[in-house]
């Protein structure tokens, strides 16, 4: 009995320093793991850092690149205007599309020029006081049908852009809907400088703003600010007209205005398309030959980055035909 407690007493000692060993190796193995993870973050939020740089370097850069493409536009969109003062058509070579071209090293830039008085401008519909424009709500209206869509949007977005608080009759609507919807929202009671607004109607979505948007435009409510015959697709030229002619053929007419030595249709053809010569009078106050409101569409590869800056071009039409960005966009409407 006695040898057994003895050796157990010599064999204790040998348990604990294994047992010292044992809490040593995991404190090793916990400090290793934990300066790994240290490391790991350290590294992580270095790489990130690093890569927040670059990106931030890159949109620099693509935005530097995206004022050259407006400079260079400004430039081809003046020499134009030297050349010809009283017209604006695409067979002028503004409207050719640049690039792709390496810039610099590594920057590529693909850029294209649209006028947006081709299109229908959503505000000319009614003043801020909700007194329609009846040309306008006409050729509206007929814009809507050609491209399947109800009359009743001419009233909503009429009650959108005023500022009185009255329904627009049949068709229209204020607050008291748009507090209805989920969630709740009230009217913009003013101009709008997107054409995506649409959206913001209640019940309009998005197939009848893709079928709409490709020929409408928010631009300023300036009476001088009219539609150019000679850039309009044939449905916005028919709206005014009040019966189908050159919508019908949009082939046709893209190859009369290739054809056509200045603008197409000239404004003795257009006017001899009026079956009703009233209406063509009231027209002919609303559109124009030349333009001052311009979309530059910029594309900017970085690498294997891609930016897109949309810039809404102003040119004067006088003296020098400055030309001047008036608003950026990521987004084309």
């Amino acid at each position: 009995m006695r040898r057994h407690t003895a050796r157990a007493r010599r064999q204790r000692p040998r348990h604990r320093r294994d047992a010292q060993r044992g809490i040593a190796l995991l404190v090793a193995i916990l400090l290793v793991a934990l300066c790994t993870v240290i490391a790991a973050a350290i590294a992580y939020e270095n790489a990130m850092s690093a890569r927040r740089g670059t990106a931030t370097y890159a949109f620099d850069e693509a935005l530097l690149v995206a004022q050259g493409a407006e400079a260079l536009a400004a430039y081809g969109l003046r020499t134009v205007y030297q050349n010809d003062k009283k017209y604006i058509y695409a067979a002028q070579g503004w409207a050719k599309p640049v690039g792709p071209i390496e810039v610099v090293p590594g920057v590529m830039l693909e850029a294209s020029l649209e006028d947006l008085q081709g299109r229908f401008n959503l505000n000319s519909l009614a003043d801020r006081e909700g007194n329609p424009d009846p040309v306008q709500v006409a050729a509206f209206s007929n814009l809507l049908q050609s491209v399947g869509l109800e009359t009743k949007w001419v009233g909503y977005l009429i009650d959108w852009i005023d500022w009185n608080g009255a329904p627009s009759i049949p068709d229209g609507a204020e607050d008291t809907v748009y507090m209805g919807l989920t969630p709740a929202y009230r009217t913009a009671n003013r101009y709008i400088t997107s054409t995506s607004e649409l959206l913001a109607l209640p019940g309009f979505g998005r197939d009848r703003y893709l079928a709409l948007a490709p020929y409408v435009a928010a631009l300023p409510a300036d009476p001088n600010v009219k539609v150019n015959i000679c850039t309009a697709p044939g449905k916005v030229l028919d709206a005014y007209l009040g019966h189908p002619d050159f919508g019908s053929d949009p082939d046709s007419l893209a190859k009369n205005r290739a054809a056509a030595p200045g603008c197409f249709p000239t404004q003795a053809d257009y006017d001899a398309a009026f079956a009703d010569p009233q209406l063509k009078a009231k027209v002919d106050a609303k559109i124009a030959q030349a333009s001052s409101y311009f979309r530059l569409t910029s594309i900017i590869t970085i690498g294997s980055t891609e930016f897109t800056l949309y810039s809404l071009l102003y040119q004067e039409r006088g003296g020098d035909a400055k030309v001047r960005p008036i608003l950026r966009s990521f987004t084309p409407d």
